[in-house]
């Protein structure tokens, strides 16, 4: 059974940076899709960043150029760096983690908050 711990939330006023981390563990398979979905207060859960396992990766137009997704395969790690951030892009962020044999595995979320 995959586990994901995600860490590198916190509080980063406007225009800070902030990098989130992501640790796969359990994975008896290799993972095809890692990325970052996040949910805001009153808003469903969306896509931020995911990236396969040959590195092609796609991002919500919304962190277009700001934010840059990378991966580790040999150690099962999913990197979010974000730059340039906005007050919209307070909310809590999930590691998500995608594969045909062990289906969708999410970890349990880590808080960003924006704001001055």
């Amino acid at each position: 059974q995959v586990q994901l711990v995600e860490s590198g939330g916190g509080l980063v006023q406007p225009g800070g940076s902030l990098r989130l981390s992501c640790a796969a563990s359990g994975s008896r398979f290799s993972i095809n899709v890692m990325g970052w979905y996040r949910q805001a207060p009153g808003k469903e859960r969306g896509l931020v960043a995911v990236i396969n396992s040959s590195g092609i990766t796609n991002y919500a137009d919304s962190v277009m150029g700001r934010f840059t997704i990378s991966r580790d395969n040999a150690k099962n790690m999913v990197y979010l760096q974000m730059n340039s951030l906005k007050p919209e892009d307070t909310a809590v962020y999930y590691c998500y983690a995608g594969s045909a044999a062990q289906g969708d595995t999410w970890g349990q979320g880590t808080q960003v908050t924006v704001s001055s």
